[in-house]
């Protein structure tokens, strides 16, 4: 069966990538950039400098920095004005995934109106909005390289997902100097998000092998690295590999979609506000466990990329290894447990089954090589407490 690869028009990549941004707007004709960031981005200087630069070289740009992590409806609606009242031709996005997201969403209302909620899933939307030119500053998300954005809807608690090639930014410069500055918390949180982006495309019933390439090259860049970035920010080596792996994390994802880590992952971040990496990574090491025996052969796969296993190993013997590893990795990065998050126990199992419901609807589950029903998703969040 053929399979249709979507990917950004232009893709720089490399230390200071990001001060190839006049010429990137030159090439695609665009004279007045909206500039969707978030104080942090402000507040560290990357937004000034690159509205400087641009302002120098004679374009016309302005700053939208009221981004939101975890971007809700009312965040983009803020966008959605800001962006109507000034005759934009594109957006940058500067950040992490949801400056990134929040700029896409803001490009497709902007061009097309309507709520939030009528370009969900499965709605495919490929109607294409303002062009985004992306610069993320994390190793984690993929959202430069991505045809999704992710928008809770805080009237209902659902983080809703949005899918087509309007959501694909027309250009993205992939620039690891940005994340020398990350904290490790959100190191260890965009990694694990990464990582999961990787093993669940490779897994997925809808991987391919273009996207088997993608993944597998993700992995072998972020196993060795992940604890290193996260252990000394200033480690380049180990900042470029993150940078790198996560990009092409996000390509495989993009062209071979994720599974149930994912779908039970968003629910949680929708109800108790756990940023998305962080509960991925709680979700990992449990969800791998319940579906290696649908897909033994492709798990050990993810192993041997990672470095843990070798070829001489049997699938058991590297699954094992694979289980043990997610596990210290949550352990050496200090992944909390959703209590040790300071989630309330009787919230947590009270929403437990609408969860279910919102991970299923989600469609992401579908992919898993394992299908669940809603009682062994509720059970997995039981083990996940």
């Amino acid at each position: 069966m053929p399979t249709s690869v979507i990917l950004p028009r232009l893709i720089t990549v490399g230390e200071n990538a990001s001060a190839e941004i006049s010429a990137v707007l030159t090439s695609l004709n665009c004279r007045r950039p909206l500039l969707v960031t978030d104080k942090m981005m402000v507040q560290l200087g990357y937004a000034t400098s690159m509205r400087d630069k641009l302002l120098e070289s004679g374009f016309e740009v302005d700053v939208f920095d009221d981004t939101v992590p975890e971007p809700t409806v009312a965040s983009i609606s803020a966008g959605v004005r800001h962006a109507r009242e000034g005759n934009y031709d594109c957006i940058i996005a500067l950040g992490g995934g949801s400056p990134i997201d929040s700029a896409k969403a803001i490009g497709v209302l902007a061009q097309h109106g309507g709520e939030m909620r009528d370009y969900k899933f499965p709605r495919i939307v490929n109607e294409p909005g303002l062009p985004i030119i992306a610069v993320p500053t994390t190793a984690g998300t993929g959202s430069e390289v991505t045809r999704f954005t992710i928008i809770t809807d805080e009237a209902s608690d659902e983080k809703m997902l949005c899918v087509g090639i309007a959501f694909m930014p027309v250009a993205a410069l992939i620039d690891y100097s940005l994340t020398l500055s990350l904290p490790p918390r959100i190191t260890a949180d965009t990694g694990i998000d990464a990582l999961t982006h990787a093993i669940e495309a490779y897994v997925s019933k809808k991987a391919n092998p273009y996207s088997d390439s993608q993944a597998l090259s993700a992995m072998r860049l972020i196993g060795p690295n992940l604890r290193r970035a996260y252990r000394d920010g200033s480690d380049k080596p180990a900042r470029e590999a993150m940078m790198l792996g996560s990009t092409l994390a996000g390509m495989a994802f993009s062209n071979a979609s994720v599974a149930l880590v994912h779908g039970m992952s968003r629910p949680i971040g929708a109800f108790f506000h756990v940023p998305h990496g962080l509960s991925n990574a709680m979700l990992l090491p449990a969800v791998t466990e319940f579906s290696i025996p649908s897909a033994p052969e492709r798990y050990a796969d993810c192993a041997r990329a990672m470095g843990i296993a070798t070829t001489e190993d049997s699938d058991d013997v590297a699954n094992t290894r694979l289980l043990d590893e997610l596990r210290a990795i949550n352990d050496d990065l200090k992944v909390p447990s959703p209590a040790q998050f300071g989630i309330g126990r009787a919230e947590f199992f009270e929403r437990m089954e609408l969860m279910a419901e919102q991970a299923l609807a989600s469609g992401s589950p579908g992919n898993n090589p394992r299908v669940p029903t809603a009682e062994q998703i509720v059970e997995l969040y039981k083990q996940l407490w």
